[in-house]
């Protein structure tokens, strides 16, 4: 069996996966860990995961749980997972990341200790939102400039990063085929401007509220048609199963900085 430390084990990704632990005949958790201060320190991890007790209590050490661990799963914020890959760096153990909001220093860092250790990383786990983006790369080569872009993304009152990681992800994907660099690219929301639309800007709108999973919208709007390609998550197992898949797949590696892509070639 795999030994699994999942960080940001109290949140809502650090639930999903402690269940879908729980399922797998490959994988088996070692440690859960979540930020200190917090209520759920000490509480059984299964319990708070809305399964069975596992033994496993939730810690708020990550140095101090950390032995005996063989990939560990990071999905907390940008502070805190830029401080646990030192920690993984010193363990010389394979991550995988799904935190969003790191911003372009971060993920050079990340690629940097990936010299060192094999870091799986990506904005979004869900094989459907692997697809999506696909499909907006097959749209974006076919409608190229000759369209208005517009990203829509729909989340949580609880998220914290707008744009979300995800959203950046699909607009990066767009300025690849576009040829053009997205953050002279990126228009956030329009407000008290008196001016029209100025051309071949790429749009982000964040929408926050409720308890919505996450909802990703491109939309490729001509003056004759438009296209609109749309990714809706029912539920957060879909991504922590593909971020376990991700952590079966590291396992094995020596280091190398890799993406969901690179997971699901084989």
């Amino acid at each position: 069996m795999i030994k699994v430390a999942v960080l940001g084990s109290a949140g809502r990704m650090g639930k999903a996966l402690i269940k879908g632990i729980a399922d797998s005949k490959s994988l088996a958790l070692c440690s859960a860990i979540d930020k200190p201060g917090l209520k759920l320190i000490g509480e059984d991890s299964g319990l708070v995961s809305g399964i069975e007790a596992n033994g496993i209590l939730v810690s708020d050490s990550f140095s101090s749980a950390s032995g005996n661990v063989d990939v560990v799963i990071d999905f907390t914020s940008a502070k805190a997972t830029l401080k646990n890959i030192e920690t993984c760096l010193e363990m010389k153990v394979p991550v995988v990341i799904g935190t969003t909001g790191l911003g372009p220093e971060g993920e050079d860092h990340l690629k940097k200790i990936s010299n060192s250790i094999p870091i799986v990383y990506s904005s979004n786990y869900s094989l459907g939102v692997n697809a999506t983006i696909k499909l907006v790369e097959l749209a974006t080569q076919v409608l190229g400039d000759s369209v208005d872009i517009e990203i829509v993304e729909s989340h949580h009152n609880k998220k914290i990063d707008a744009p979300s990681g995800t959203a950046i992800t699909l607009g990066e994907c767009i300025a690849k085929v576009l040829k053009k660099d997205l953050h002279q690219s990126m228009e956030n929301g329009r407000s008290g401007s008196n001016s029209p639309r100025i051309p071949g800007k790429i749009g982000f709108h964040s929408i926050r509220g409720g308890d919505i999973v996450g909802d990703h919208k491109v939309l490729f709007i001509g003056k004759e048609e438009s296209v609109e390609i749309t990714h809706k998550a029912l539920s957060r197992e879909n991504f922590a199963s593909g971020a376990l898949r991700a952590a079966e797949w590291v396992f094995n590696k020596k280091k190398g900085f890799f993406t969901l892509d690179d997971v699901l070639k084989v």
